[in-house]
């Protein structure tokens, strides 16, 4: 994991509506799966930032938590008189190879060019996806449920390094 930063109750609530919002127009719209595709990609960028070391996706993950918190606690004790909740139980996806970097890198080359072309609304189930993927991650609950993906990052990644030195690209 990035940084120290845990997920409160109140910032989990704060991720639960963002996803809410993002998809209940999937679930009134006729539950088209290409519709799901802009959140997905956000939310599995958001996810796989969750286990870099650092960087600029490291350092996102770690802000998204706080923002969450942060926003949980003002707005669930604006609306129900309620004080701040404890840190949930933390999870972690585990660590990536320089080869599941690589991938991880071309993921989000690929949701970088998926923005760029992306219209407004689908921008926000982007970046929507993102935030929900990097602040549910930080859960055991769900971590714990993707706890293959740093395996499959990489795996992958090993896969095109054999497949390009066996080819003499590198």
């Amino acid at each position: 994991m990035n940084t120290a930063t845990t997920l409160t109750l109140t910032g989990l609530a704060i991720s639960l509506a963002v996803m809410y919002a993002n998809l209940r127009p999937w679930w009134k719209g006729g539950h088209e799966g290409k519709a799901l595709i802009p959140f997905g990609n956000g939310f599995a960028l958001g996810a796989v930032s969750t286990i870099c070391t650092g960087g600029l996706l490291g350092w996102l993950a770690g802000c998204s938590a706080g923002v969450a918190n942060g926003a949980g606690d003002k707005s669930v004790s604006a609306v129900t008189g309620s004080a701040s909740s404890g840190a949930l139980t933390r999870g972690s996806l585990g660590s990536l190879t320089p080869e599941g970097a690589v991938i991880v890198f071309l993921v989000t080359i690929g949701t970088v060019i998926a923005w760029k072309a992306a219209g407004k609304a689908d921008k926000k189930r982007i970046a929507g996806g993102a935030f929900c993927g990097s602040t549910m991650c930080l859960t055991a609950g769900v971590a714990g449920l993707l706890a293959f993906l740093p395996q499959l990052l990489n795996e992958a990644g090993a896969q095109l390094r054999t497949t390009a030195e066996g080819a003499g690209l590198l």
